[in-house]
C-alpha cells in the first residue's frame, strides 16, 4: 500500500472513536492492518475470529474513521474490500490522572496471551534526575522509531511497549488500593 497519502497521525477525539479503540479485538484488528491492507477474511484468520465478527468490528472502526477501504475487487460476483489504517499512528487522549490507560491495558492483554518462551519482559526501578528522565524517554522513542522503520510486513508480528513514568506517591497509591 502506498503510504505517501496516508496521514502521519490520527487523533482520537470523539467518544465513538475512543470506544472503537478501547476494544481489545479492534486493537488486534488494527495491528493486522498496520503494515498492509487486508480483507475481512484475512483479518478473521489473523485475529482468530469468525468472518461475521470480524466484519462487525471492522465496520465500527471504519465508522469511527480509524480504518478505510483502500481498494476493491470482484471475486465470483462479490465485491471484496481491502481495509487499511487511516493513518500511520493513532494518538489517544491523555487518560488523566488515575484514568484507565487503554493502550497499556491492550498491551498487557496481548503480553499475557503471548507464549511465555516468546517474550522479553523486564521492569526496572530507577532514580533519575529530570534531565536523565527526559534523555531516557527520548532514547526509548528513538529506538522504537528506528525499529519501526525496519519493520517488514512479510515477517511475523512483534509488539514493543515501553512506559517510563514517575509512580504515584506511595500514600496515594495505597489509598487507591483500599
Amino acid at each position: 500500500m502506498p503510504t505517501d497519502d496516508v496521514p502521519e497521525t490520527f487523533h482520537v477525539t470523539t467518544e465513538e472513536q475512543l470506544r472503537a479503540v478501547s476494544s481489545l479485538t479492534r486493537h488486534r484488528i488494527m495491528a493486522v492492518l498496520r503494515f498492509e491492507p487486508a480483507t475481512i477474511t484475512q483479518i478473521a484468520e489473523r485475529v482468530g475470529l469468525a468472518k461475521g465478527s470480524s466484519s462487525y468490528h471492522v465496520r465500527l472502526l471504519e465508522r469511527a474513521g480509524l480504518v478505510k477501504v483502500v481498494r476493491t475487487r470482484k471475486v465470483r460476483g462479490v465485491t471484496e474490500r481491502y481495509y487499511a489504517m487511516a493513518a500511520r499512528a493513532i494518538a489517544l487522549p491523555d487518560p488523566g490522572e488515575g484514568g484507565p490507560d487503554v493502550l497499556m491495558r491492550h498491551a498487557v492483554a496481548d503480553l499475557e496471551a503471548a507464549p511465555v518462551d516468546d517474550r522479553h519482559v523486564r521492569m526496572t526501578h530507577l532514580r533519575l534526575t529530570e534531565e536523565q528522565f527526559a534523555q531516557l524517554g527520548a532514547r526509548l522513542q528513538a529506538l522504537a522509531d528506528e525499529y519501526q522503520e525496519l519493520s517488514d510486513p512479510s515477517l511475523p508480528d512483534a509488539s514493543l511497549v515501553f512506559a517510563l513514568f514517575h509512580p504515584a506517591p506511595r500514600e496515594q497509591a495505597e489509598g487507591d488500593a483500599k
